[in-house]
């Protein structure tokens, strides 16, 4: 891995702030060198740091809290005073990309208070970075440093127990959050669900194509309130779901939904849950799941009013319940994958 380089940039009117937008999970020694550049150039930085409020995992392993207070740190260590950075917090909306754009310009219109004086710090190295050109009313001041470094690389480091390997990607404050969230039931907990997925990644290296899952999803809605599991098993272990599974070689989507619903939570005995149903629709994005190529048919249903049926978990499930709407639209770092943008889709539909 080489060392980010970074050319002395061409001298140009200094903005009065910059935004530099990324997950930085964890921010590593190439993103300290392109903030540093960036801070010759604008007066103040904006850093808007992604995947917020979204539960651990091998992807995003921490909290967007934790990575503010490393990107501060790191930052400080290298003489910058903290009156120049600022930071903005922004979810994932992988299915709502004018909800995601328009949480980013909130954030950053918070710091700057009305000011036009604003540019878009970063490099386009692929189709990751299309969200460069979604901000036309910002200059785009392209950075100068060249590194091969990727926080991929150091995450796939970190969970493998190379520590050593480590310290020469990161600034010293991340290395040492690092070392003491290593010690962690978090760290634990990451780092089994890291060789789960290797594992289970392993088992289909030999097919002729890239696997595609197919996978169904129940939000099935009473009262107020949505029929939730928590997962009792890897990947995501202890985080709420949907009820859902994957679908068998002779059912239908719904067949499989109503089936994984009253295997999870044993909702169903003397319901015609099909007749509840209200809507459907695909989720198709990608990344979406970390097991692989995973594309699921969400079902809703809407059981109307009146006390909440019984439940009881099963299967993979180690519980089920029902949760609160309110508190469910406020905990989306509660749930697995995509699962609380799926709830959401359905039940902010009206």
């Amino acid at each position: 891995m080489t060392a980010p380089r970074t050319p002395s940039p061409t001298p140009r009117r200094r903005r009065t702030f910059g935004v530099y937008i990324g997950r930085f999970e964890p921010p590593h020694a190439a993103h300290l060198a392109v903030m540093l550049e960036a801070l010759q150039s604008v007066q103040k930085l904006i850093v808007v740091i992604g995947s917020a409020r979204a539960a651990r995992n091998i992807k995003n392993p921490f909290t967007a809290e934790e990575r503010q207070d490393l990107i501060s740190r790191m930052l400080q260590d290298a003489g910058i005073p903290k009156t120049r950075v600022l930071f903005v917090h922004v979810r994932d909306y992988h299915y709502n990309e004018a909800l995601w754009l328009s949480e980013v310009q909130a954030g950053v219109t918070a710091h700057t208070r009305g000011s036009s004086d604003v540019a878009l710090i970063g490099h386009i190295k692929d189709e990751s970075s299309y969200y460069l050109r979604s901000f036309p009313a910002w200059e785009f001041i392209p950075t100068h440093v060249v590194s091969d470094l990727s926080a991929t690389d150091v995450r796939r480091a970190y969970f493998e127990g190379h520590l050593d390997t480590v310290h020469g990607m990161v600034p010293p404050a991340v290395h040492a959050f690092l070392t003491t969230f290593q010690t962690t039931p978090d760290y634990r907990d990451l780092r089994d669900e890291y060789e789960y997925l290797a594992r289970y990644r392993a088992a289909w290296k030999d097919a002729p194509y890239p696997p595609i899952f197919v996978t169904t999803d129940a939000v099935i809605t009473r009262s107020g309130h949505v029929l939730l599991v928590r997962r009792g098993g890897l990947p995501g272990r202890g985080r709420l779901a949907m009820p859902g599974g994957f679908l068998e070689q002779k059912e239908t989507l719904l067949d499989c939904c109503v089936r994984e619903v009253q295997e999870e939570t044993g909702l169903g005995s003397g319901l015609d849950l099909k007749a509840a149903l209200r809507a459907q629709a695909v989720f198709d994005y990608p990344d979406r799941s970390l097991r692989g190529r995973t594309i699921t048919h969400a079902f809703h249903f809407d059981l109307g009013i009146g006390q909440l049926p019984r439940l009881s978990g099963g299967s993979d499930a180690s519980d089920a319940l029902w949760m609160p709407l309110s508190d469910i639209l406020a905990s989306p770092e509660l749930f697995f994958e995509d699962h609380h943008a799926i709830i959401e889709h359905f039940v902010m539909r009206g």
